[in-house]
């Protein structure tokens, strides 16, 4: 039983301390708020998959941008839709919509974001998904911030918007955590996470990396993967935007499966990554998240390991609490500070679940099976 509660004890420790880095390094973030003024061409690359519901949103969301029409080019790729995705993308002037030809490969959306790059022309690569809702300063901020920082990767905020239904509350704040890793991770060069749905990269560092190759087996990993290959070359030249105007709001998932397909997916990359730092980080988070029901099912046969249980969850959220109310001001969503301990099982058992099948499991996205 010592040896156990001292396991557990150490899993808590190296747990906080891994909570206190990222909250003081999201913290030491400055948010960027200058303008820019210079223009660069900028080639806005959207993959989109049976999106007639989103497509138009976005299309104009990006013609109300206040940065100059003349320098933005904007490119959706049709991967194989079965909608009217490709029909209302072309309704709107200036936007390229060209139909990706390639079948029965492992990574439509690598394959996608690679073929309009090809056939676009900008200096400055920004990619966002189809069901993305992004502010009007949002590529002049971008633009601004590469200038001012010499950037040539640029990780960017997203965030879910929310009906207020208890899945969505609960991705909207999961989400929230992950963006604040992110903007910790890669301030401090750790490079453990980036999302694809608001990214920037200079062409010339995509082309010398030689984009998606040798990842390209990979279903996803088309911004973490993609950040690792350019910060071999550049290992400077990675940054993260922190900066509201750059926020992209993105649409959470409408059923609890596809947020677990979802969250599978993400995971199924773990192995993936080239830093030896990032697998030890994983691997803690997961054994501490495992150490709860550990407890309550070691509680069975000693009462005394359900007390311990209520402590360790309580000792979570004290210790995670810091860095999600950051998170929640920035992000404006103040009113989910109170509900943060309530949401702490559901955390742990989607935890548990999604890291698990990202290496054993298989998933679904957007009508496909994937291995």
């Amino acid at each position: 039983m010592n040896t156990i509660l001292f396991i557990i004890l150490l899993l808590f420790t190296l747990y906080g301390v891994l909570l206190l880095f990222y909250w003081k390094s999201w913290n030491s973030i400055p948010v960027f708020s200058t303008t820019g003024k210079g223009l660069i061409k900028i080639s806005v690359i959207i993959p989109a998959r049976n999106e007639e519901e989103n497509i138009g949103q976005l299309l104009t969301a990006l013609q109300a941008q206040t940065y100059p029409s003349s320098h933005i080019e904007i490119v959706v790729i049709d991967d194989h839709s079965t909608d009217r995705t490709a029909e209302i993308a072309k309704k709107f002037s200036g936007v390229n919509v060209i139909s990706l030809r390639e079948d029965g490969i492992n990574s439509y959306k690598k394959k996608a974001i690679e073929t309009g790059i090809s056939l676009s022309s900008g200096e400055l690569i920004v990619t966002t998904d189809a069901d993305c809702i992004p502010r009007t300063e949002w590529l002049s901020t971008i633009v601004a911030f590469k200038q001012q920082t010499g950037a040539i990767f640029i990780a960017a905020p997203v965030s879910f918007t929310c009906n207020g239904s208890l899945l969505q509350i609960f991705q909207l704040m999961d989400f929230m955590v992950l963006q604040g890793i992110t903007g910790a991770a890669v301030f401090k060069k750790h490079l453990s996470m980036s999302n694809g749905a608001n990214l920037a990269y200079e062409r010339r560092a995509f082309i010398e990396v030689d984009g998606f190759n040798k990842i390209d087996h990979i279903a996803s990993g088309d911004d973490m993967l993609l950040m690792h290959k350019i910060a071999q070359r550049y290992p400077d030249g990675i940054h993260y935007l922190k900066s509201k105007e750059a926020i992209v709001s993105t649409l959470p998932m409408t059923t609890w499966r596809k947020f677990i397909n979802q969250r599978i997916r993400w995971a199924s990359k773990a192995t993936q990554y080239n830093d030896p730092r990032i697998l030890p980080v994983l691997l803690l988070v997961y054994l501490f998240n495992l150490s709860l029901p550990f407890l309550l099912i070691a509680g069975i046969w000693n009462t005394t390991f359900f007390l311990y249980a209520m402590l360790l969850w309580l000792l979570k959220t004290i210790v995670e609490l810091p860095l999600y109310a950051s998170l929640a001001g920035f992000f404006e969503k103040r009113w989910s500070v109170k509900l943060f301990p309530f949401f702490q099982p559901l955390h742990i058992a989607y935890t548990l679940v999604s890291g698990f099948l990202g290496q054993f499991g298989k998933y679904e996205w957007k009508g496909r099976k994937i291995k």
